[in-house]
């Protein structure tokens, strides 16, 4: 080693210098001669930025020679640089070697094994190898995989922005910008980074409404993906409304108004503003101020004792009321007689026995006047037993007592309607009854000017013939949807059903949604009749408000009117779309309340058996048990990723091809009957026609889009005309259930018009998801699958004739099995055997729970009902006087 003073050489444990003539020597520790050489630096891992080449170092000690070694090849001597020195401390001597690697160097071995360096060091004992250090080219490419896509969302939503940085060497870090100005998670807790890179605000506020940015970043550059807009938009929500004004006149018939804004909250940056009105108006009656009058002064009195006589008037002619003025002026004259009439005439006989006369008179007609009054009282007591007293703002349905026509099988009606019951019903406006039959015998009754239903034109009435109405549908809607509660509901006849119902109850369908809603015997109070409605809503009518992983599970149904008083749950029953897999769902039941707020009244698997509602989730169908109508709607959300939503693939296309252009229409909805049947009313007016059966897909909750391509076309005879390899659904657009459908158009292009087989494969997977393929074989000029769907209105069944189970039988059957037995022989075995046993608590809450499960079942067997089925079931119970089988036509 070249030291000052000349070349120091190391053998034997001695230190020998060589110079100027002579040799010197150093004795080194003794414990050099038994010591390993170590490593004080060893070489990185390094990064070669664009065509700068990297150094790597090592340094040991005690070492005699250090050499690098490239991917198992020794690194030529004269590229290493070598420094010796020696520990002060310890004398040892230090050896430390640096070596450059370049571009080119790692560059020869692409597609190989990472490039890696090592030293080894050498000492007297033996040798030692140093860590691997790997070399690496660094790069970041300039193409985000996945950029953050702009968004719309509800105040106090949680917002998920997506990205997927560039590929780069070494990884990119990622940051969050809001504006131009990087977000801090660890100073604004409303935001929050996933380990996946992605940004999740927890809470959307206003001020959060931006462009966000997402930065990637590493030692060679840095990218920014493009801008994506989020925007925070606030639904109007109404103030209370103020108090009634003062009647707008002082005297007779008036207005009054009440008032109430859209500002609590305001609606801001597109939200929806508030439905219903604004004003209200009632209509008042002043009491006019009546000021008193005198009547006509009386004749004199005969002289009195005191030699004077009086004459007197009343202010009755008119009396004042209503805050008049009294009469003005004195009530009492007297006069002074004269002389000769101050003469007394009469006898102190006398004077009694007309003071006698005028008390008995007094007497008399203090007796007429009470027996008056109570006559008045009593009437009208009758009559106000006979009104149903409403005013709960135009909210309902006048129910009306009537006397109905004996039917012909009258001897199944046990009980008649007791027309003396007298039965609140909810609030409106006051309305009087009117009983009467025809000569046949068919029972009428007259709509007065109610909240909901204007006079019908010339004084005619509706009748009503086995619990149907003959009036205009069309008619109906019009009346109904021109009220303020009403303004949603939709103005066609298809999906609305509607019909007058008394306490033999009935059904209300609307065909081919799966909607329906089953009114049993008993839930509405004998002596009254209420005309019920049943409405699927279209989704763009309302927008129900969804936070955080909840989506829309079943359409959104109306049925009312909403104060009706019912004695006994009706059934609702809709379909629903999720997978039926209660450990991926948090399931709530929502209610809209009169201010139109949608309120939580039910979660699936906590039901209360005090509460109105009650529910039960088949695989496809929800059955709402309700004490109260109104506006409902299931709604869903997810656990976990495993969730599922249903989603149906329908396939159309036009019904004739006379150009070379040829498109196929893909539609992805809801697995529900109802969007289904819309689909199919909307395309039967376009001229199209189904080219597939429709397919159902399960759609997860792992925030990944649905992708649909087409392939395997004879590329001799067709060819897509699409730029993409794919059209996509983005998730929330599926998720969010905001729109009724969603549908892609492949524009096909045959080669030929003569042309008219195609054969291929339809591909519909979720990004990162398993996938399903269809397989597409059709004559494009076939009209087999023409859509002949039948527009039809709802359907309304009244009486005996809506139910399966005739009514005696029924009677026969509950008054059997709800009474206890021992032997379990009673409603709760009925309930096992027909696979209702989770709903034993909600049985028993009944007064008759027999009734409640023949309910559920007639709800669920209306169209498939097995009355054999049944009575097998009975028999097995071992009930033989209620087996429904041994039942005649006639006794039915």
């Amino acid at each position: 080693k070249f030291v000052e003073g000349g070349l120091w050489k190391v053998g034997e444990g001695v230190l020998w210098k060589v110079g100027e003539g002579h040799v010197a020597t150093a004795t080194l520790p003794a414990s050099f001669n038994d010591l390993l050489p170590h490593f004080l630096v060893e070489p990185d891992d390094e990064y070669i930025v664009k065509n700068k080449p990297v150094t790597l170092t090592c340094r040991s000690t005690p070492a005699t020679q250090i050499y690098f070694k490239c991917n198992g090849e020794w690194v030529h001597q004269d590229d290493h640089l070598i420094d010796r020195t020696v520990d002060p401390a310890t004398g040892l001597p230090i050896m430390q070697v640096k070596i450059d690697i370049s571009r080119q160097q790692v560059e020869k071995i692409f597609g190989l094994d990472d490039y890696w360096c090592q030293c080894v060091a050498w000492s007297t004992t033996g040798t030692q190898k140093s860590q691997k250090a790997y070399v690496r080219i660094a790069y970041l490419r300039k193409n985000f995989e996945e950029e953050p896509m702009g968004k719309e969302v509800a105040l106090n939503q949680e917002v998920l922005l997506r990205c997927h940085p560039p590929e780069g060497v070494p990884a990119a870090e990622v940051e969050w910008q809001r504006n131009e100005h990087v977000i801090d998670p660890v100073s604004e807790p409303n935001f929050l980074v996933t380990a996946d890179r992605n940004l999740i605000i927890k809470q959307a506020r206003l001020a959060d409404t931006a462009n966000y940015t997402c930065v990637a970043k590493n030692i060679v550059a840095r990218r920014k993906s493009s801008p994506a807009t989020v925007l925070v938009y606030v639904n109007g929500g109404w103030s209370t409304w103020t108090t009634w004004s003062a009647c707008s006149s002082v005297c007779g018939r008036g207005w009054q108004r009440r008032s109430r804004s859209c500002t609590n909250p305001t609606p801001l940056n597109g939200g929806m503003a508030c439905d219903g009105q604004n004003v209200q108006k009632s209509a008042c009656t002043a009491t006019c101020p009546v000021d008193g009058g005198w009547s006509d002064w009386s004749n004199w009195s005969e002289c009195g004792v005191d030699c004077s006589m009086w004459r007197s008037r009343e202010c009755t002619q008119p009396s004042p009321g209503t805050g008049g003025k009294d009469c003005q002026g004195i009530d009492l004259q007297s006069l002074n007689c004269t002389s000769q009439q101050c003469l007394q005439t009469a006898n102190g006989v006398e004077d009694v026995a007309l003071y006698v006369g005028i008390v008995a008179v007094a007497l008399c007609l203090t007796l007429i006047l009470i027996v008056v009054v109570l006559v008045y009282r009593r009437k009208k007591e009758g009559l106000d037993a006979d009104v149903a007293d409403s005013s709960i703002l135009t909210t309902g349905f006048q129910p009306m007592g009537i006397k109905p026509s004996k039917p012909e099988n009258s001897h199944l009606l046990t009980i008649q309607p007791d027309l003396t019951t007298t039965t609140t019903s909810y609030q409106g406006t006051l309305h009087s009854r009117h009983d009467g039959t025809t000569h046949t015998g068919t029972a009428k009754f007259s709509m007065t000017n109610g909240p909901l239903l204007d006079p019908l034109p010339n004084g005619s009435h509706h009748t009503l013939h086995n619990g149907k109405m003959t009036s205009d549908p069309a008619e109906f809607m019009t009346r109904l949807s021109n009220q303020t509660y009403f303004k949603t509901l939709p103005r066609d006849v298809a999906n609305t059903s509607y019909g007058t119902f008394n306490f033999l109850g009935g059904r209300l369908t609307i065909p081919n949604t799966g909607i329906s809603l089953l009114i049993p015997p008993e839930a509405i109070p004998r002596g009254k009749i209420y005309e019920i409605y049943l409405t699927a809503q279209r989704k763009e009518d309302l927008r129900l408000p969804l936070a955080g992983c909840q989506t829309l599970l079943s359409p959104i149904v109306s049925c009312g009117p909403p104060g009706v008083v019912l004695t006994r749950p009706t059934i609702l029953s809709m379909d629903h779309c999720s997978d039926a897999c209660p450990e991926n769902w948090a399931i709530r039941l929502k209610k809209q309340n009169y201010e139109g707020v949608w309120e939580d009244v039910l979660m699936m698997g906590e039901e209360l058996i005090s509460e109105p509602y009650y529910c039960q989730l088949e695989a496809e169908t929800c059955r709402v048990f309700s004490e109260q109508l109104g506006r409902f709607s299931l709604v869903g959300e997810s656990l976990n990723m495993s969730a599922a939503k249903r989603l149906r693939l329908v396939l159309f296309s036009d019904a004739y091809c006379s150009t070379l252009e040829y498109n196929i229409r893909v539609y992805c909805m809801d697995d529900t009957q109802d969007v289904f049947k819309e689909v199919m009313q909307m395309e039967r007016q376009l001229g199209g026609r189904l080219i597939d059966e429709p397919h159902v897909l399960l759609f997860k909750d792992s925030y990944h889009n649905l992708r649909l391509s087409i392939h395997d076309m004879p590329q001799a005879h067709w060819r897509s005309k699409l730029l993409a390899g794919y059209q996509e659904i983005p998730f929330y657009h599926i998720w969010n259930g905001s729109q009724r459908f969603l549908h892609c158009t492949f524009t096909l292009e045959r080669l030929n018009l003569s042309t008219c087989e195609l054969t291929c494969q339809l591909c519909v997977w979720q990004v990162e998801g398993e996938g399903q393929s269809f397989s597409l074989d059709f004559n494009i000029f076939c009209d087999s699958k023409l859509l002949l769907f039948k527009i039809d209105g709802g359907h309304s069944l009244a009486g005996p004739s809506a139910f399966q189970i005739p009514y005696l039988i029924r009677q026969k059957i509950c008054s059997s099995l709800d009474t206890p037995c021992p032997n379990g022989a009673d409603w709760r075995l009925l309930a096992q055997r027909l696979k209702l046993d989770r709903h034993m608590s909600f049985f028993a809450s009944k007064a008759s729970p027999t009734s409640v499960i023949l309910d559920l079942w007639e709800a669920q067997h209306f169209h498939s009902g097995n009355l054999n089925q049944l009575a097998t079931v009975m028999a097995d119970i071992g009930k033989q006087e209620a087996m429904i089988f041994l039942v005649s036509d006639g006794e039915c």
